[in-house]
């Protein structure tokens, strides 16, 4: 029997009312025919809501539209100190004027969303208006890019610890939660931060206060109706060989897994968005991209769970063209089984050649517009595992985008 037409996840990615139980059988999950949708719908939700129908078919939906094949995630999401860093680089004054006049070159740029899926934005991106009384985010949206919201109030000395850090901005995420959504967001992102210490890798401490955070934020999220992207980000920095990496990577993540489930979050509307698996900045023996994929992908399948929908991988300080080639080996045949889209939420390897091509000119919008669709389109093709190195001389694309002890 043929499964029933499915309605396509865009037309309701903007909807203000969250889903709510209705007579008739679900409709958004490809799961054959209605009566075996609605019964896996209920195996799902069994353990992890109190309210079973609220908003779990459009979490779903949601965490599936945005690892759609050959799309990722542009993350825009740097706060006011950290777009000012970027703008100083490139001689651009970081005001409120100069802010909005690159974020809506990114919103406007026509052909984001053959390419970029979602979009993460900081709170003041999301509201923010035009001189013509539209929203900045109106370009995005009419590119059917899903938005989204950085929800987290940044990093903090965690006590006890040798200079680790933990993520501030628990308290009142649940009514922050409630207006992103009601505004139109739909997934949301929360950055912890995990350093491997010289010798002795992350703290249990460090290591349990990363797990229960993001675990606690993904509740709250879902609970609001946002897709909580989950990113236990080990930094780069330290001299620590790809075994050692590989090792820590797969621990954390398999800890922030334990604490999701005890918290009782639905794995199926939730994306992961870790490190790959690299070595140290500082490490001497420099690993090819195909070391670093079979790295990477053991360590996710030995620690995260089928029914996650997609990983869209930060880049934490490679290159934009490092970056593209690493996500490409990710995807290429002969790692073993991948259930998972393994695809991109990329901020710096995204943007650095569009910001050094428009370096606050409005003359410069299309060639940097131009810049920001090359690399998109190459990070979707590296997601489909079809990078071919077109774009490798252009831009900056060969120039590190490593910062020590990296914070925004």
């Amino acid at each position: 029997r043929a499964p029933p037409q499915q309605p396509s996840p865009v037309s309701r990615r903007f909807t203000p009312k969250p889903l709510r139980r209705s007579p008739r059988p679900p409709t958004l999950l490809p799961m054959g025919d209605a009566k075996t949708a609605e019964k896996r719908l209920q195996a799902i939700c069994c353990h992890v809501f109190t309210k079973q129908w609220k908003y779990a078919e459009e979490l779903i939906a949601t965490a599936n539209a945005i690892s759609a094949p050959g799309k990722g995630i542009l993350a825009a999401d740097e706060s006011i100190g950290t777009i000012g860093k970027r703008f100083k680089g490139i001689g651009v004054e970081n005001n409120r004027e100069n802010r909005r006049a690159y974020r809506y070159l990114l919103a406007s740029t026509p052909g984001l969303g053959k390419n970029i899926s979602g979009v993460i934005l900081f709170e003041e991106s999301l509201f923010e208006t035009m001189s013509d009384g539209s929203y900045l985010v109106d370009g995005f949206k009419k590119e059917g890019v899903i938005l989204g919201i950085k929800v987290d109030k940044g990093t903090r000395p965690l006590p006890g610890t040798d200079g680790e850090l933990y993520t501030q901005g628990l308290t009142d995420l649940n009514l922050r939660c409630k207006k992103y959504y009601e505004f139109g967001a739909r997934f949301a992102k929360w950055r912890a931060v995990v350093k491997i210490l010289p010798g002795k890798g992350p703290s249990a401490n460090a290591i349990q206060e990363t797990a229960h955070t993001l675990a606690r934020y993904a509740a709250i999220c879902q609970d609001n109706g946002l897709v909580p992207i989950v990113e236990p980000e080990i930094l780069m920095d330290g001299a620590h060989d790809l075994a050692t990496a590989q090792k820590w990577t797969e621990k954390v993540i398999a800890a922030c897994y334990s604490a999701l489930r005890l918290q009782g979050v639905l794995l199926e509307g939730t994306l992961l968005k870790p490190n790959m698996v690299l070595e140290g900045a500082d490490c001497k023996t420099k690993y090819s991209p195909a070391a670093h994929a079979a790295a990477t992908v053991t360590a996710l399948q030995r620690s995260v769970p089928v029914a996650v929908p997609g990983i869209t991988f930060l880049s934490g300080g490679q290159s934009e063209e490092d970056a593209t080639i690493n996500l490409n080996a990710l995807n290429q045949p002969g790692l073993g089984y991948r259930p998972w889209s393994l695809t991109f939420s990329f901020g710096r390897a995204l943007q650095k050649s569009v910001l050094e091509a428009w370096k606050g000119k409005k003359e410069n919008v299309k060639a940097a517009q131009d810049m920001l669709l090359l690399r998109a389109r190459a990070n979707g093709d590296a997601n489909l595992g079809k990078y071919t190195g077109y774009a490798a001389k252009a831009g900056s694309a060969q120039q590190s985008t490593y910062v020590k002890n990296y914070a925004y």
